[in-house]
């Protein structure tokens, strides 16, 4: 099992910045990737940026492309994205997740097996 637990999230105006941390803990050392993502209200789950834990591989979805950069500590087994220029748009809660294996596309939710809680991230206008 891996206990995923989030912080970082909280208000902010637009073009602000935000840098949420995940912190991993359990069975770790199977982690094959790391990743983020996010639900706004009415919405359906998003992808939004996912590392490799070996190698460091980075893979971002469109709509954040130029503004996100996750990056990952190994030796805490944390991951962090730092949000910068933030919209009224990236208002979501966001979850970050581990997947064990290559079982499928780092942007597939599919291909992950533990979720954090998440974190509310509120962009005002």
């Amino acid at each position: 099992q891996v206990q995923l637990v989030e912080s970082g999230g909280g208000l902010v105006q637009a073009g602000g910045s935000l840098r949420l941390s995940c912190a991993a803990s359990g069975r770790t050392f199977s982690t094959y990737a790391m990743g983020w993502f996010r639900q706004a209200l009415g919405k359906e789950r998003e992808f939004v940026s996912a590392i490799r834990w070996s190698g460091g591989r980075t893979y971002y979805a469109d709509s954040v492309k130029g503004r996100f950069t996750i990056s990952r500590e190994n030796a805490k087994n944390t991951m962090y994205l730092q949000m910068n220029s933030l919209k009224p748009e990236d208002t979501a809660v966001y979850v970050c997740a581990v997947m064990s294996t290559a079982a499928a596309s780092t942007t597939s939710a599919f291909g992950y097996d533990y979720w954090g809680q998440g974190t509310q991230v509120t962009v005002s206008s």
